[in-house]
């Protein structure tokens, strides 16, 4: 039962918030209270499968492969609690940062059903299913993207929504045609009926991979697939920015992960997919780089880093080894906490200063030591610079590329990594250490004292974490480590999801 939960928790948020329709206070209520609760039964589930090993539930009580089966292995359950801790520190920012308007038309809600979309994309057991989620997904992200109903959040709507619905469209025609070679769609059975199907179709086989890659690929925005995440991320107020920055795109990469490592895992298939991989990952990390380099936005400079830190991850899966998932599933944590909090202090400084553009900033550290501290440790953090977190999760991603050689994409990402600091710099130097022009010497606004608590806690609180995250990162390697085992090891899933009905 406890498989279910993380998912019911913001679906019944969602509808008490439907409910009180009209009701912002109601609405607010909820959404914080059932977030909080989230992240207490996500963690529940994490220390369980810790403990007691992969969990499986069957609705409906048909059992796998027939019937709708969800799955919570080590991968899954970290994301599930990254996931639930993310949604309860942008429900309280977006207490302040969403407008009352917005609130009583559903923001909140829409805000929940997202984290369900998310939720369930890691706890499906079936392709389908997955399918099915990712919907649920982007119709709320879509949504919430044009509420304010303003002409870039328009135009960047309808660039994201079309090629997010390009993807749908290739993910569902990749769902029947792998179904039509297996007659399957359950993941574990068809970790099992695809090995068998290679030896016989082989050039199939990998076609379909390929169609999946790109899907997926889409969703996770890697090159050259991923030109409407910067043109539509930063158009919407701050707290939706950060929860797309932290989440979306982290379930594209999440299910490359799943299918390579459950599906299509076998030498003949990736032995081919490592090639496209390392390529796109290479690519994906120098032109989101550079992207960023050459902007002024503080939000869109930001948006094009998540290009390119989502080539780190693809990195990681192509290198193919336990050492390289680990370095991966600790990159990915690291990501979401340290671009979110980055995202949350420009949304502090946009209320300052009623600006995002650099060329307007300045001064911050002289007026706002503590909000410079809050942006200078996870900048620092996102540049890999020791002891922080980006430190240990490119160095175990890098270690793992050397031991086995691949030179060139280690080469590539630590080339990255001297731009990544580059433009975090850019931001520091532009919006915190030099003098604000005088022509916009205008005094900085005032935030009330109670709205600037439920701001500046989130962002404390996440930027926390990316500091803990290196203080124990030997721990939370540990538990990484195990996770990547199990991805590895396909034969456990399939035991405990199949059981004896292999």
């Amino acid at each position: 039962m406890i498989v279910v939960l993380p998912i019911l928790t913001p679906l019944i948020t969602a509808l008490i918030g439907l409910i009180a329709w009209g009701n912002s206070r109601i609405q607010r209520l909820a959404s914080v209270v059932g977030s909080a609760v989230g992240v207490v039964i996500a963690v529940i589930l994490l220390l369980t499968v810790q403990e007691n090993g992969i969990q499986v539930l069957y609705v409906g009580n048909w059992v796998a492969p027939f019937g709708i089966t969800l799955v919570a292995d080590l991968f899954s359950a970290i994301m599930v609690t990254i996931t639930a801790f993310m949604g309860l520190m942008v429900a309280i920012y977006a207490l302040v940062d969403i407008d009352k308007d917005l609130e009583v038309v559903g923001y909140h809600s829409l805000y929940q059903f997202l984290l369900v979309g998310v939720t369930g994309s890691f706890l499906t057991g079936d392709l389908f299913n997955l399918f099915v989620w990712f919907e649920i997904m982007l119709l709320s992200s879509f949504v919430m993207l044009t509420l304010m109903g303003k002409r870039a959040q328009i135009e960047g709507a309808v660039k994201y929504v079309i090629m997010n619905m390009l993807s749908s469209v290739i993910f569902l025609a990749s769902i029947g045609l792998l179904y039509g070679v297996t007659g399957t769609v359950n993941m574990a059975d068809l970790a099992n009926r695809v090995s068998s199907a290679a030896d016989q179709r082989l050039s199939l086989i990998i076609s379909l991979a390929m169609l999946f890659t790109v899907a997926f690929g889409m969703k996770a925005a890697i090159f050259p697939l991923f030109s409407w995440l910067p043109a539509s991320y930063h158009t919407p107020p701050t707290a939706i920015t950060t929860i797309f920055g932290a989440l979306l795109t982290k379930v594209g990469v999440y299910a490359l992960i799943r299918v390579y490592t459950l599906i299509f895992n076998t030498p003949e298939i990736f032995n081919y997919a490592q090639i496209i991989l390392l390529l796109a990952a290479g690519l994906t990390m120098v032109i989101g780089v550079f992207g960023a380099v050459a902007q002024y936005g503080f939000r869109r400079l930001l948006s094009f880093h998540i290009v390119s830190q989502i080539g780190y991850l693809i990195m990681g899966l192509a290198i193919f080894t336990v050492a390289s998932l680990a370095g991966t599933i600790f990159y990915l944590v690291h990501v979401i906490l340290a671009k979110s909090a980055l995202f949350l202090v420009s949304g502090i400084v946009y209320r300052l200063t009623g600006t995002y553009d650099l060329k307007k900033l300045g001064g911050f550290y002289h007026n706002n030591m503590a909000l410079s501290m809050l942006f200078f440790i996870p900048a620092i953090a996102l540049a890999g610079i020791p002891p922080l977190s980006g430190f240990w999760a490119k160095f175990a991603i890098i270690k793992a590329g050397l031991e086995a050689g691949n030179y060139w994409i280690i080469g590539t990402g630590l080339f990255v990594s001297v731009f990544t600091l580059y433009s975090m710099i850019k931001i520091w130097t532009y919006a915190f250490m030099r003098k604000r022009p005088d022509a916009y010497q205008a005094p900085l606004n005032t935030i009330p004292a109670s709205e600037a608590r439920l701001l500046w806690i989130p962002t404390v609180v996440i930027g926390l974490a990316t500091i803990l995250m290196g203080i124990f990162a030997g721990p939370l390697f540990e538990l990484s480590t195990a996770a990547a085992e199990q991805l590895m090891n396909t034969e456990m899933y399939i035991t405990a999801v199949l059981g004896g009905t292999q």
